[in-house]
């Protein structure tokens, strides 16, 4: 197993270590692991392989090459990116990036999502999110 692996099957490791965590919009990074948001929880995840990416999810997205958005071509630790309900904006994303989920494997991905009144760390899968109209871009970082 080579670098590159092993950095992808730790950030899922972590990532399904935290299932079911609550959500809190805006979590503080010094929260984690107690609380995540989308972004925080990407960024804690990319920490514990000692990739220290932005703080938000179009700062993250800005990161990385961009993936073509079939199933076949995602692999473990790639990132997705949506508009969302509500997405912050720059002159690269016009249309806005709101949400951000990580690809573990099979079909699925994992992210921290709001719910209802409440949310938490997910499974979910993966053409969920590149079914959708306001998939923005997906990103490799490793």
């Amino acid at each position: 197993m080579n670098n590159k692996e092993k950095q992808r099957n730790k950030i899922i490791f972590y990532a399904r270590k935290n299932l079911g965590r609550p959500y809190k919009y805006g979590a503080k990074l010094y929260e984690a692991p107690n609380f995540f948001d989308c972004s925080s929880f990407i960024h804690y995840l990319y920490e514990r392989i000692n990739i220290n990416l932005p703080r938000t999810a179009l700062e993250q997205a800005h990161l990385g090459r961009a993936i073509n958005p079939k199933k076949e071509d995602l692999m473990i630790g790639d990132l997705i990116f949506i508009k969302g309900k509500w997405g912050h904006y720059d002159q690269k994303f016009l249309q806005g990036i709101g949400h951000v989920a990580v690809y573990a494997d099979k079909g699925k991905v994992i992210h921290a999502k709001m719910q209802a009144k409440n949310g938490r760390v997910r499974k979910d899968s993966v053409d969920s999110l590149l079914k959708r109209k306001d998939l923005v871009v997906i990103k490799r970082i490793i």
